[in-house]
Formats: C-alpha cells, sequence, structure tokens
C-alpha cells in the first residue's frame, strides 16, 4: 500500500547512465550484473571514484534501480556520494562514467578523483 510519501534517493541513477549499464549487460549476456560503484583513498585530491560489474548485492548496500537496471553502493561509500547523481557522459575526452558530487570540495582534471 503507498503512502503517497516518495522518500529522496540519497545518490541517484541517471537514464543516461542506466542505458549505458542496460547495453554492457546485454552485451555480457548476464542479467544479473549491477553497476557497483564505490569511494576508495588515492587519486590526485585525496579519493577516487571506482566503477565495476558485480553479481552480488552485499548487506548495507544501497540499491538504486532505473529501466530495470540496478546501481549498488556500499555503506563506506555512500556517505561521499550522498546528494550525488552518477552519469555517463560521451564527448571529445572519450566516454566514460562520471560523478556529479555535491560533497566534493575539490576535483582534479580527469574528474575522477576529489576530496572532502
Amino acid at each position: 500500500m503507498s503512502t503517497g510519501v516518495e522518500t529522496a534517493l540519497p545518490i541517484y541513477f541517471s537514464d543516461a547512465a542506466a542505458n549505458k549499464v542496460k547495453r554492457l549487460i546485454t552485451e555480457e549476456e548476464n542479467p544479473d550484473l549491477n553497476l557497483r560503484v564505490y569511494v576508495t583513498g588515492g587519486g590526485c585530491s585525496g579519493f577516487s571514484y571506482g566503477f565495476t560489474f558485480d553479481e552480488k548485492v552485499n548487506e548495507g548496500d544501497t540499491v538504486v534501480d532505473n529501466d530495470g537496471v540496478s546501481m549498488v553502493v556500499d555503506s563506506m561509500s555512500l556517505q561521499y556520494l550522498v546528494g550525488g547523481t552518477v552519469d555517463y557522459t560521451e564527448g571529445l575526452e572519450g566516454s566514460r562514467f562520471l560523478v556529479n558530487n555535491p560533497n566534493a570540495t575539490a576535483t582534479c582534471g580527469c574528474g575522477s578523483s576529489f576530496s572532502v
């Protein structure tokens, strides 16, 4: 039963990112894959974003669905990504997943590293 109240997602999964994940899953021929987004120490600004495919959803993971595909984020990484958007872009610099992160106080030129 719906209460009519929608809860805000802690992180957003853009349509462009979901569509790319859907295409990659089709190529891999494994419908159980999810896009896993994580934050790790390192990079030129202190933290780096990581993206991988994972069949497993661990206890404590946040799962965000978009158009039949799922993105999962572990609880440690989520604290750095709350309010952000995982997106996918294709341009002159190449094609890549990226995070628009309102928590980042500085980023590096490559866009894959940030500090808080």
